[in-house]
């Protein structure tokens, strides 16, 4: 039926894009053609005729900035007035000079796409590439292997290194991935099917973008194929005569870092690029800043990048002045004997709950109130997670949990009074009770040893107090003061240390590697190398493992990939998987989702999802498909959600005798 509607209106959205497209890939493919008469030396000057004629279209523009550049500097620095209203006169031109770019390289895209193209045909249908040598091809000789000169003739050949495996380039565009590359310089998401050549659909709008001079940056998820796809592709780039580098390869803060970003076209990672950015706006001299303007991004795995991670800071810390690691040891036995407690009271309260339920009450105030009590004690605990599996219960949970959290949350207190201390799992928080604090007190200790003092209460009698001196209440206010910061900062490491032990687990949010405790990528499942948790989070898991506890970090600067990406001038992305999330990525970075037809049609078969009661059925699934799949002589690929389960699914394979390789957080660089 929605395939019928489709065909009334003329097909999907997608379908109407992708047809708007088609008379410009006829014209590619003309220009391409045309382009098989033309001479190698002729073919790369194509690339100077395209820069001159950029030139000449922005020249008028160019002038009327450089003429009011130089009027607004020639003002009196005492006319702050009129020098603000030159400097807005002159980024107002550089927004109309940014349209008039989109103009010119709009009606050069067929010509460009086409000598990308005829340039991959060449490479792909010779050995070699001869010229007549320039001073780029002298420089490349120095520094590739592949490129040599002989006598004024400059060969490249058609094998070169790339991801640390020797390629032999042996691809040309199709007429989908022509349209997946017209997508992509429109600043739109291009939703390609896995294995129709993203990475060479990325060269078409990348060379065409980079002839304005402005940088192109080609965003990966890793530094592995932000270094791979640099090499691989960036042959053709430089044999048309384009710079290409990746800042992956370089330190950061380095004269070559800087370069990178000089080149024509800039690989790297997505940290990486905001990284810099944050770098550069902690710098004391303009000139030690490595990037320039945010003009042309591509984006890989784009979905990944601007939506699941899109709200995750990127941060620069540094130490602080003082260290707190030794309130972490003191602590952490009578944090860990509190958790002990709490486990007990909600086991109980998990049975009491598996009991009532079971009889049919499942009232807020009675078996609700001991769901309740044991999901505010331990959220994550295993006995509790596979009781919420089961049908029904899941439900009730929730309406106990709406009865609890109506009218500002007035009756919750009634839940809490019974437990050590309470989780809110949403927001990662963790309070002690009035129990918990009774508990986590010393016999014979303060009993205000974990309790804020009223320091306004305290100071304020202190001002009334007529029969001090204003020296011994200076003295008695630093005391006060003394006394609050102390205590804060004990109750925020009891607080980290409960999070630590009831909020993160080893091989689930982190592992410990090498007596260093390090962050899990939740999407990725790679180890985030040089993040650490901030507010002494990561130092409170690293006593609760044992570890050497680390200086704590405070933050210098910090930006979301958001804000990040937000700053481009204009912006594309590529995916296999866009589609799910297109009214996002609209409403918040205004970027369109094409989906792009496949060269062939799709022949794999997709099966439905099978659902288990329990995990012991599911895995025991997983294992008899790979063992029937193995005797048929087919290989499997398994992903997992943790380091955990893939661990457990080895050791099942391993009864099994069935060889495999894990790839994981800990082994990630197999």
């Amino acid at each position: 039926m929605l395939g019928f509607i489709s065909k009334l209106f003329g097909g999907s959205k997608s379908e109407k894009d992708v047809k708007t497209i088609l008379p410009v890939v006829d014209q590619i493919n003309s220009h391409f053609t045309s382009y098989k008469t033309l001479s190698n030396d002729e073919l790369r000057g194509k690339t100077a005729e395209f820069k001159a004629r950029i030139a000449s279209h922005l020249e008028s523009t160019d002038k009327a900035i450089a003429t009011r550049q130089e009027e607004a500097e020639a003002l009196p620095v005492e006319e702050m007035a009129g020098r603000d209203e030159a400097y807005q006169q002159i980024d107002k031109l550089k927004t109309d000079r940014d349209q008039q770019l989109e103009v010119i390289l709009k009606e050069l895209l067929p010509e460009a796409f086409a000598v990308v193209k005829e340039t991959a045909r060449r490479f792909a249908s010779g050995t070699e590439l001869r010229s007549t040598v320039t001073d780029m091809d002298r420089e490349l000789s120095v520094k590739r292997d592949y490129v040599t000169i002989d006598g004024d003739t400059s060969v490249f050949a058609n094998t070169w290194p790339a991801g640390g495996a020797a390629v032999t380039w042996n691809m040309v565009h199709y007429d989908v991935q022509l349209i997946g590359g017209a997508v992509l310089h429109s600043g739109k998401i291009s939703e390609m099917a896995t294995g129709e050549g993203k990475t060479l659909v990325s060269t078409l709008p990348a060379y065409l973008n980079a002839l304005a001079g402005l940088g192109v940056h080609i965003v990966t998820v890793n530094d592995y194929l932000a270094r791979r796809d640099s090499e691989w592709n960036g042959t053709l780039f430089e044999w048309l005569g384009l710079s290409v580098d990746c800042i992956d390869k370089h330190h950061p803060n380095t004269e070559e870092r800087r370069k990178a970003y000089l080149a024509d076209i800039t690989y790297g990672t997505n940290n990486e690029f905001g990284f810099d950015y944050l770098r550069d706006n902690m710098v004391h001299n303009p000139d030690e800043m490595v990037q320039r303007k945010h003009h042309y991004a591509m984006v890989d795995e784009v979905d990944s990048v601007l939506i699941d991670d899109a709200r995750t800071p990127l941060i620069i810390s540094g130490p602080v002045p003082r260290g707190d690691e030794q309130q972490y040891h003191l602590l952490k036995p009578r944090v860990h004997q509190l958790v002990e407690a709490q486990k007990q009271v909600v086991n109980k309260f998990l049975a009491e709950a598996r009991k009532k339920l079971a009889e049919g009450n499942d009232d807020p105030k009675d078996g609700g109130m001991a769901l309740m009590r044991a999901y505010r004690g331990l959220p994550k605990s295993g006995p509790l997670i596979k009781f919420l599996s089961e049908p029904g219960v899941r439900v009730k949970l929730q309406k106990a949990e709406n009865y609890y959290l109506a009218d500002q949350s007035k009756e919750m207190y009634r839940v809490d009074e019974e437990l050590f201390f309470h989780i809110e799992e949403k927001n990662k928080q963790v309070d002690l009770t009035e129990k918990g604090l009774q508990m986590i007190t010393k016999s014979g200790e303060d009993p205000e040893f974990f309790v804020l003092p009223d320091i306004s209460l305290k100071l304020g009698a202190l001002d009334k107090d007529a029969a001090l001196t204003p020296e011994e209440k200076l003295h008695q206010k630093e005391a006060i003061l003394n006394e609050y910061s102390i205590k804060a900062d004990r109750i925020h490491t009891v607080q980290q240390l409960l999070k630590a032990y009831t909020l993160f687990d080893n091989d689930v949010e982190y592992v410990v590697i090498e007596q260093q405790v390090k962050i899990v990528d939740e999407q990725t499942g790679r180890i985030m190398e040089g993040r650490r948790y901030s507010d002494g989070l990561h130092q409170a898991i690293e006593a609760k493992e044992n570890v050497k506890i680390e200086a704590a970090t405070q933050t210098y600067a910090t930006i979301t990939l958001q804000n990040y990406f937000r700053m481009y001038h204009k912006l594309a992305g590529m995916t296999g998987t866009a589609e799910t999330e297109a009214a996002e990525l609209w409403d918040i970075y205004k970027l369109d989702v094409v989906n792009i037809p496949t060269n062939i049609p799709i022949t794999r078969k997709d099966e439905q999802d099978l659902v288990y009661k329990t995990k012991r059925e599911k895995y025991k699934a997983v294992i008899d498909e790979l063992e029937r799949l193995r005797s048929l002589g087919r290989p499997a690929l398994v992903g997992t959600t943790s380091v955990e389960v893939s661990e457990l699914l080895s050791k099942m394979l391993q009864v099994k005798k069935i060889p495999h390789n894990v790839l994981n957080a800990k082994q990630h660089a197999r």
